[in-house]
């Protein structure tokens, strides 16, 4: 909603306050079309040489995070606590071997099933299982598992964060392109300096068109929406990093209102529940 809001206020500003001082919009729109053509037909065909089928498809669903923001709030971060609450604390009292139930078929388990969003989470479900499937193999170094998550985090992360380096990407390119698509409007200028001054004006007006446009899309929607996109990836990040922590707390030996607690302090401020909402829900946590 902010994305939306923040180009609306770009446009009515840049255009209203260009209008105000007495601008013109006929050479803009009459220049507009060819040089959007030129300079974003550029922008994607740059933008397909250098990246693969899959890069293109994850950054344009990297798009829906822009407009959507993250997927994790308060509540889906209470809900994963309570899940790896009532999976630690099974694993402490009636030991490893009676997480296989629930980390061998997830979809069949009572405790994914009991929380629909973590077990539509490919990711999170994979990460939870594959380490305390681990831990029942006796890799139970908590050092050890610490590091390989780290590992596994990072490269998860780089992957998502593909997408808003494609975008800066284009967002850095735009004004080149700009700058090339007046530099053609200039040599068709120049193909007609015979014409009135009038008529040069106006063909120098449009070629102009370029350059702004290739500022004003690079600088003002191309490039914060990469910015934007990067900091969705890096808020949904740590929803992941709250499992790590809580796993690897458990592997040190504490108690599963204290592992508990250790990833309720990574979460997000504007998400973290207090001590009392999470202790309550985990009071009224009911698994079959």
């Amino acid at each position: 909603m902010n994305t939306i809001l923040g180009i609306v206020v770009l446009l009515v500003m840049v255009f209203g306050g260009y209008m105000l001082a007495g601008g013109k919009f006929d050479i803009i729109i009459k220049a507009l079309p060819f040089e959007m053509m030129m300079i974003g037909g550029a922008a994607v065909g740059a933008f397909l040489s250098s990246n693969s089928m899959h890069d293109v498809k994850h950054t344009l669903g990297g798009i829906g995070k822009i407009m959507k923001g993250a997927r994790f709030h308060k509540q889906d971060y209470m809900e994963m606590l309570s899940l790896l609450y009532y999976l630690v604390r099974l694993a402490q009292t009636k030991g490893p071997m009676a997480l296989e139930p629930h980390i061998e078929k997830p979809e069949e388990s009572a405790a994914f099933q009991k929380f629909p969003k973590i077990a539509a989470d490919h990711h999170a479900v994979m990460m939870i299982c594959d380490y305390l499937r681990m831990v029942g193999m006796n890799a139970d170094d908590p050092h050890q598992i610490e590091d390989v998550m780290g590992r596994e985090l990072k490269k998860l992360r780089e992957e998502e964060l593909h997408a808003s380096h494609a975008l800066q990407s284009i967002a850095d390119a735009l004004p080149a392109l700009g700058i090339v698509a007046a530099v053609l409007g200039v040599i068709k200028t120049m193909a007609s300096i015979s014409e009135p001054p009038a008529v040069l004006g106006k063909m120098i007006g449009g070629a102009l068109v370029g350059t702004f446009l290739g500022v004003f899309l690079a600088y003002g929607i191309v490039g914060p929406m990469a910015t934007r996109l990067k900091g969705v990836v890096e808020e949904e990040a740590r929803y992941y990093d709250v499992i790590k922590a809580v796993i690897v707390a458990h592997l040190h030996g504490n108690a599963p209102q204290v592992a508990v607690e250790t990833g309720r302090k990574l979460v997000p401020s504007g998400y973290m529940p207090t001590f009392q909402e999470l202790e309550q829900a985990l009071q009224e946590l009911q698994i079959a």
